[in-house]
């Protein structure tokens, strides 16, 4: 993750722009805005885009482009909702940029690597566990909130070795040995850090959850 600014050709980084245009100006069309107009709501999405932006700051790492950091991907899809996610997790990288944490030149690979890989995974696994499990106050914290936040990290840790190998930045033996193994640990992390957070939010403020409705999780129990 992070990946600096001469790691790779010029075209990789030109994709990246090319992929994170599309989907920013996909999100920004679709995004809920209306959500958005309830200032309590507001708040919440802004003091998560500067708590990731902080949490993104902080990241451990020995080579160029082999850095990783807590990521918050599954924690503001749950809050935010997908296309608010993606917008919101581009501030959080344009923030890092900005503070001359990485380069604008990879901003683009950056962002599908760091937010977009993330998100969708979020996604994905929302949407899978609301139609094929319970819809039950645990089910919603413990397979989103836990399982879904290491699986995202997983599909992050995917998408950065796929383009570190694919671009011949680095050897398969040796992403394998020193880079990929260490996703297992930051899943753990990013597993007890998302749960808990989404825990509380749900049990003492489930208004600020876009995605949790107490009708479905609360009243039917």
């Amino acid at each position: 993750m992070n990946f600096p600014a001469t790691l790779f050709s010029g075209g990789w980084y030109l994709f990246g722009f090319a992929g994170t245009l599309a989907v920013l100006g996909w999100a920004l069309w679709k995004a809920p805005w209306k959500w958005l107009a309830d200032s309590r709501h507001l708040n919440v999405w802004l003091g998560a885009v500067v708590a990731l932006a902080l949490l993104w700051s902080m990241r451990a790492g020995v080579r160029p482009g082999l850095n990783l950091h807590l990521l918050g991907g599954m924690l503001l899809t749950l809050v935010a909702g997908r296309q608010l996610a993606l917008i919101g997790l581009a501030m959080v990288l344009a923030a890092i940029t900005f503070n001359g944490e990485t380069a604008w030149v990879s901003f683009g690979l950056n962002y599908l690597v760091m937010a977009v890989a993330p998100v969708f995974a979020a996604w994905a696994i929302m949407t899978l566990v609301a139609r094929r499990l319970p819809h039950h106050l645990f089910v919603y914290i413990f397979c989103n909130g836990f399982f879904g936040a290491a699986l995202s990290v997983a599909a992050v840790g995917g998408a950065s070795n796929a383009v570190l190998l694919l671009s011949g930045a680095y050897a398969f033996d040796f992403l394998l040995s020193e880079y990929a193994m260490f996703f297992l640990l930051l899943g753990f992390s990013e597993a007890w850090l998302t749960g808990m957070v989404v825990t509380l939010m749900v049990v003492y403020r489930p208004e600020w959850v876009s995605t949790f409705d107490d009708r479905i999780y609360l009243d039917n129990q």
